[in-house]
């Protein structure tokens, strides 16, 4: 019983670090969990514009699943399952930031690919199928979760199979605003929502109100030059007809850079 307790631990301590509040800190961009969705997952890290950045935080919360669920399969075989829901748990609440984290979507690919690779592939082709097919991201988090105990039964990792129930009742859970928003029609496909904050490099705009509250970052007011430098310029696809102020901004500041 002892060792069970353990290994709980251990998978919660390993999927509890929040990489992606670190690496956005770390590089400057402030806190992950005031833009957008407030998440500290990848998708959110990517609405900083920081594609690299992304990339390496849905590398990290990949491998703090994949770690402790491949060495608890090699240790102790029927422990795979406890770890992997544990580590799940660890990523959407983690006790450093006061029980709010991400959706668990990125670490649940992990610790498939610790279970075994043929599941990991699995969760990897439905989750990559269904945003190449839709755009829409959360459509591909949560068709992967569903498909993963299927592949994990079908696969004969039983003893794992209710510990990824369980997994995917937590995920699907964590989703509910999303599946709200699918079954309206008003799920984004690239970016935020009508209800979600501004991004990060849009907030600091001196013509919006909220940046200029804020007052805070490399574009704020006292510094505005009339340029958007590459790290904030919006996208044209990004948030352009979510948000009723980044219109407005983006036609001022070409208005500004003409003048």
């Amino acid at each position: 019983m002892e060792h069970y307790l353990i290994a709980a631990l251990a998978g919660y301590a390993c999927g509890s670090i929040p990489f992606g509040l670190l690496l956005t800190r770390l590089a400057g961009l402030g806190d992950v969990r005031r833009i957008c969705s407030g998440n500290i997952g990848a998708t959110n890290v990517l609405r900083t514009g920081n594609k690299k950045l992304a990339a390496a935080t849905l590398l990290l919360d990949l491998a703090k699943g994949f770690v402790p669920v491949f060495v608890a399969s090699r240790w102790q075989a029927d422990l795979a399952g406890l770890v992997a829901l544990a580590a799940v748990v660890g990523h959407c609440f983690p006790v450093w930031l006061g029980f709010k984290g991400g959706k668990g979507a990125a670490t649940t690919a992990g610790v498939c690919f610790g279970l075994g690779w043929p599941v990991g592939l699995i969760y990897a082709a439905v989750w990559l199928g269904m945003v190449a097919l839709t755009r829409i991201s959360s459509l591909g988090s949560l068709s992967a979760v569903v498909a993963a105990p299927i592949a994990i039964y079908a696969l004969g990792h039983e003893p794992a199979f209710p510990y990824f129930v369980a997994i995917a009742a937590l995920v699907i859970w964590l989703h509910r605003a999303n599946i709200a928003r699918l079954r309206n029609g008003t799920e984004a496909r690239s970016c935020c929502t009508v209800s979600d904050p501004l991004p990060a490099r849009l907030r600091h705009c001196p013509i919006s109100r909220r940046g200029a509250a804020a007052n805070t970052g490399p574009l704020h007011a006292s510094r505005w030059s009339g340029k958007w430098p590459p790290s904030a310029r919006p996208r044209r696809d990004m948030c352009s007809t979510i948000h009723p102020t980044i219109p407005r901004c983006s036609a001022r500041s070409k208005a500004r850079r003409r003048s």
